[in-house]
């Protein structure tokens, strides 16, 4: 192997060290996030569970997000809810379910949870509901897709058995969530925190590896674009701010819903230590009844467009109308998108 070769090899696999790195202190850092965040109202916000358009009927939702195709590894997140008002509780119950695949299946997530909502009217026109979160976490690493770097012969490339020791291949850990909305039927605004007590993500046993909280703010309203008495055409600006450690960003936008037609325009600017303007988002959508559909298309937007030019999103969810509806359930306008 001439030098100018064993130079080229050194870099590379440092290379190939730094990114493993990168990906861990990534995973580590931040909880898997969506770009349509409504369409998944019980992961945005634990409050929001019961909130169903039907009477207090219920709703079955479902979201994946494949982030950065264009890179080996890419992080796929796949999101599962079912939530209802329930009149004999006051409020709404809501099961969520997770699983999130970093690096072609070296890092995977599994999160398992329940919610209650209380539901309390102020007064005639505003609402405010409750949510607190019970949540199980289990989080597992493939050792045999793991590359050290004592695992490098000079000439032979990775053929190495690693000295590196993993605590533990798997963890599980308890996790708990809480949120808060107020609404009426033209506005809303809502305040979640995520990972209150920080469970212990690592998998070297290191006691200062925790998954940090996670706090999210958010609001909007509806503007009805007709003079009917339910408006068949609607205007929803909407803004979510989220923070998590030193990763902080704001998503701002707006929903047009004319018809059974959806379209959305958002951006997304990030903030702290990692600061850039990240990505523009665009949704296309359907609605009809008690069914609706979303694609979302993330334009990165930061100097990482060349290496990852884009994300991709669909949600779809599906209600039914409550068979005895209750007076004193409110929905909530925000709209599912």
């Amino acid at each position: 192997m001439t030098q100018k070769v064993q130079q080229k090899f050194r870099m590379n696999r440092y290379t190939l060290f730094g990114l493993l790195v990168l990906l861990v202190i990534t995973v580590k850092a931040q909880d898997p996030e969506l770009s349509q965040f409504y369409a998944s109202p019980l992961y945005t916000n634990p409050s929001l569970a019961g909130t169903g358009e039907c009477n207090g009927g219920g709703r079955v939702s479902l979201n994946q997000r494949n982030q950065w195709p264009n890179l080996p590894g890419a992080y796929i997140t796949t999101v599962a809810s079912f939530d209802q008002h329930v009149n004999a509780i006051g409020g709404g119950l809501g099961f969520v379910a997770l699983r999130d695949v970093a690096g072609e299946g070296l890092l995977k997530t599994y999160q398992f949870s329940g919610i209650y909502s209380y539901q309390l009217n102020v007064t005639r026109k505003f609402t405010m509901r409750f949510g607190i979160e019970a949540q199980i976490i289990q989080r597992s690493v493939d050792k045999s897709k793991l590359l050290f770097e004592d695992m490098i012969d000079e000439t032979r490339g990775f053929v190495k058995s690693s000295a590196e020791q993993l605590t533990s291949t798997n963890i599980l850990t308890p996790n708990f969530n809480a949120g808060v909305v107020g609404y009426t039927k033209d506005f809303y605004f809502g305040f979640a925190a995520h990972n209150a007590i920080e469970p212990n993500q690592s998998f070297y046993g290191d006691p200062e590896s925790n998954l940090p909280r996670r706090y999210t703010a958010h609001g909007g309203m509806v503007v009805p674009l007709d003079k009917r008495r339910v408006a068949k055409a609607t205007f929803s600006p909407n803004i979510l701010f989220m923070m998590q450690d030193q990763f902080s960003q704001l998503n701002a936008g707006f929903y047009i819903n004319r018809g059974p037609l959806v379209t959305g325009l958002w951006y997304r600017q990030t903030f702290g230590d990692f600061k850039n303007s990240d990505a523009a988002m665009v949704l296309v959508g359907f609605r009809k009844d008690q069914f609706k559909f979303g694609y979302s298309f993330d334009l990165t937007v930061s100097s990482a467009r060349a290496a990852a030019p884009g994300s991709h999103e669909i949600s779809a969810s599906v209600g039914w109308c409550a068979r005895k509806p209750t007076r004193r359930f409110r929905p909530i306008s925000c709209p599912d998108f």
